[in-house]
């Protein structure tokens, strides 16, 4: 995408993940046919976590897809450094909101008023929603200085358990399947046109200083290709994990019937 884009609206969900997805794959030799057999992941050891990453922002922006039209979600929108970005922005009646969208699907998340913990870690997630929100409401409100704060989030896909044992004070964690709910529930505090000048704002690519490095087709078309050999992969070991199930079942049932027609004979 270049300076010349005409909105930030054709930036792809996780585009500059999914970048740094298919960078750090590219070092990644291919699969053999064996291993392929085998089901054996065509990812690296450093590119898992982009790749869910990756797969997390995608699921959100498909979410983010289906609210009214009255709403505006731009993606992958870039701020601060080079390697900064806010996975989707959202503008609608509810406000303005910075969507951070987090990918645990084996992890437990415990959330307190000032921490967030991933099997126990603390890590700085709602920091960093809360700086991330702060940026844009300063770019804002140079414009519209009377607008209401952004409103960070925390979305989490998938996790294996999210326990809210305090709400934090500034930014509002969700599970993926609540938010959009809970967008379309809020109380109005931006009238149509102030929503419209606010997407304008924020949906023009002159407003950040550095955009992705390879257009939305191209990202898409390589993560799809990626996305489809891991799928593939992770279905032929979910097979050979059936078949040595059954293998051990049949093996089992062969054993009983020795150990019986043994007995019998005793």
């Amino acid at each position: 995408m270049t300076l010349d884009s005409a909105t930030m609206q054709e930036s792809l969900a996780a585009q500059s993940v999914t970048e740094q997805l298919l960078r750090v794959q590219g070092s990644v030799p291919r699969r053999s046919r064996f291993a392929g057999f085998f089901g054996l992941s065509p990812h690296g050891a450093d590119s898992m976590s982009w790749y869910l990453g990756a797969k997390g922002e995608i699921v959100v922006g498909s979410i983010l897809a289906t609210l009214p039209p009255e709403w505006t979600a731009l993606r992958a929108v870039p701020v601060g450094s080079s390697t900064a970005e806010i996975d989707h922005l959202v503008i609608g009646p509810g406000g303005i909101f910075t969507i951070t969208t987090k990918h645990h699907p084996s992890n437990d998340i415990r959330v307190a008023r000032d921490t967030l913990r991933v099997d126990g870690e603390s890590v700085p997630y709602l920091h960093n929603a809360a700086s991330e929100a702060e940026r844009v409401t300063s770019l804002v409100r140079e414009r519209m200085p009377l607008v209401a704060p952004v409103q960070p989030v925390i979305v989490f896909v998938d996790p294996r358990l999210l326990t809210i044992e305090q709400k934090p004070e500034q930014v509002k964690v969700l599970d993926a399947d609540e938010l959009r709910r809970w967008l379309v529930r809020l109380h109005p505090v931006l009238s149509a046109g102030e929503v419209q000048e606010v997407a304008d704002l924020l949906d023009s690519p002159h407003v950040w200083h550095v955009l992705p490095d390879t257009t939305p087709d191209d990202a898409r078309e390589r993560f799809t290709a990626l996305d489809t050999r891991a799928r593939s992969a992770g279905i032929r070991r979910m097979l050979w994990v059936l078949f040595a199930a059954a293998g051990a079942i049949a093996a089992g049932y062969v054993v009983f019937r020795l150990i019986e027609a043994a007995l019998a004979t005793a």
